[in-house]
């Protein structure tokens, strides 16, 4: 005979996907239902589990039927707002709760494009999403999310950007785009660890780090400054460029900051007049190169000329309402947090004293 007591006790071993922690141990067990054979569950998520919500309920479902034993039609398992706050990380104190760098070996191969995508991806999902130009020499952002004002200052405290429900920070909305930046390493490090400590990003669930291309000293200013929950690293399909992206996976391996995974953007192009595919820079470099290396593939994005028209004018978030480019998009963002998740399942999060 099923029972509430027992189908809460198999709920609240359930792994949080933030946490990688049971459900039951941090108050996420909501009204447990039993009627008959059928079960009724809510389970609590934080917003930070948006991106995956459908996956996790349908993942403790699951469970649920196959150990007690009943049909999936008797089994509802309920999504309920859970709210957790963001510590503070590192030395920048930036209250976040995963911080996602991405890079790439070389430029030209869409990285900054892929990087407001993903913040995009995420916020669209329902998460709490900062996006962070650190490519100080070539800011793409601004253009990319048409935005062309200067951020200012209360109590000190830079104050972000905010279009489409996403907080933003870059060089690019303090430099004219027509000034170039010449600067040595220590004032590079200077300017992000400014860009970091001194905005009021608030309380986030994550922040996009779009970094500049090549192995230089960002991803060790950043190492340095915070605990990153991992990296991105884009490129093309061909072998020159794939050459520079095994270069950014070992510099993001040097400075001990995981990678998350792989993407192939450009991967081809589907010609709209007849619709055959052309694979102009080649196809499944990257996500060989990923295998041969160990390191997760993320998904790839073709060559999309609305996509390329949308960033040219500032409309890049209004990718996700084209239904051709859009799920490829939507999948590199929800791999990406399926592998976070993954990681915290392995390695759940140990409980930490506030800073006061």
């Amino acid at each position: 005979m099923i029972t509430a007591d027992s189908v809460r006790k198999l709920v609240s071993s359930f792994p949080d996907p933030e946490t990688g922690r049971p459900v039951g141990q941090l108050g996420q067990v909501g009204e447990v239902r039993v009627e008959g054979d059928r079960v009724h569950v809510g389970l609590g998520l934080t917003s930070w589990a948006a991106p995956i919500q459908d996956e996790t309920l349908t993942r403790l479902r699951d469970r649920l039927v196959s150990e007690l034993g009943i049909e999936e039609s008797d089994c509802v398992v309920e999504a309920l707002p859970h709210e957790r706050k963001a510590e503070k990380l590192g030395q920048v104190g930036v209250t976040a709760k995963s911080v996602i760098a991405v890079g790439s070996g070389k430029g030209g191969v869409g990285k900054s494009t892929i990087a407001t995508s993903i913040a995009y991806g995420l916020k669209n999902a329902g998460a709490r999403v900062g996006l962070m130009d650190a490519d100080v020499y070539g800011p793409s952002v601004p253009h990319l999310v048409g935005i062309n004002e200067r951020p200012t200052a209360i109590n000190q405290r830079l104050q972000p950007i905010e279009k489409d429900g996403l907080k933003l920070i870059s060089m690019g909305f303090m430099v004219p785009a027509e000034e170039a930046i010449v600067w040595r390493g220590p004032m590079l490090h200077g300017a992000v660890t400014q860009m970091l400590r001194d905005t009021d990003w608030g309380d986030l669930d994550y922040l996009v780090i779009d970094m500049p291309p090549g192995t230089g000293d960002i991803a060790l200013t950043l190492s340095q400054l915070l605990p990153l929950t991992g990296a991105v690293v884009v490129c093309t399909p061909q072998d020159v460029a794939l050459l520079d992206a095994v270069k950014a996976i070992a510099m993001f391996r040097k400075v001990s900051i995981p990678v998350l995974g792989v993407v192939e953007n450009m991967s081809y192009f589907l010609c709209p007049d007849n619709g055959q595919r052309y694979d102009i820079f080649g196809n499944g470099g990257a996500k060989a190169k990923a295998a041969q290396l160990g390191v997760p593939f993320l998904g790839e994005a073709p060559i999309s000329i609305d996509l390329r028209k949308r960033g040219d004018d500032g409309q890049t978030g209004g990718n996700y309402a084209d239904d051709y480019i859009a799920p490829y998009l939507w999948n590199i963002t929800r791999q990406m947090v399926r592998n976070i998740a993954a990681s915290h399942a392995e390695k759940p999060a140990t409980p930490s004293l506030p800073v006061l």
